[in-house]
């Protein structure tokens, strides 16, 4: 039987799997906490980031006190949720104009495209500082940052080849990804398409659905992102590994 995966790993899977989150700030005129649902996606080393409008409550309470909490709820779907792994992450909000955090956002939630562009609304990520993961009764655990974020190289490629290996999959692969959906993740049915790949996976979606495909070994560069790409079709075809 192979070892559970760590705790970090698991808090950061499932936050690169899921794209909505519960938001947790200070409200501004009292201090009361106040949650509310947003739409969430994360960076290559798994920061969240968010598209929200100067005009929402969240991000008037923000703009006062920039700590905040995320919730990550992997729980839908089972008979006891409690049993299901959640993750909360505490961090700062803060707003960023990195092209590729925009990019990133938008090609996991197309739909955003539509209001994007109004004065109103940015980009924030959230500076981690901690994470709190309950993975089911008794594993229960505190992750630091630097444990929870994916240390990315000094080099890496993948960053600024993202968009090219997204757009070959989806344009040239469509049938590869189809087969990703259906016989490794379970899917049901076609019309998945690819949003993202990041160093340990990428991202599926077919209208409101999500998948997240995990890679065996970390890739770092578009030549990686192809090799195990490849060899993901070929187990998802019954034929060898290539491992």
């Amino acid at each position: 039987m192979s070892a559970a995966p760590a705790p970090a790993a698991t808090a950061r899977r499932l936050m690169r799997a899921l794209d909505t989150a519960t938001l947790a700030t200070a409200q501004h005129d009292g201090g009361w906490p106040y949650a509310s649902l947003v739409l969430v996606a994360a960076d290559h080393d798994a920061t969240p980031l968010l598209l929200i409008s100067t005009l929402a409550e969240h991000t008037r309470n923000l703009a006062a006190e920039p700590r905040v909490s995320l919730l990550f709820d992997g729980t839908a779907g089972l008979d006891s949720r409690l049993t299901g792994a959640r993750v909360t992450v505490l961090g700062r909000a803060e707003r960023t104009d990195a092209p590729h955090h925009r990019q990133r956002f938008l090609a996991r939630h197309p739909d955003a495209a539509g209001y994007a562009g109004f004065g109103d609304f940015a980009v924030y990520q959230i500076a981690i500082e901690r994470a709190h993961l309950v993975a089911g009764f008794g594993r229960i655990d505190w992750i630091s940052a630097g444990d929870l974020l994916y240390p990315l190289p000094a080099a890496f490629p993948l960053r600024e080849q993202e968009p090219g290996v997204v757009g070959h999959m989806n344009a040239d692969h469509a049938d590869a990804i189809q087969l990703y959906a259906t016989r490794l993740l379970g899917a049901g049915d076609a019309g998945w398409r690819m949003t993202g790949c990041d160093a340990e996976g990428c991202d599926l979606r077919r209208g409101g659905e999500v998948l997240r495909l995990d890679f065996d070994r970390p890739v770092h560069s578009a030549d990686g992102a192809r090799v195990e790409l490849v060899r993901l079709v070929k187990r998802a075809r019954g034929g060898r590994d290539g491992n």
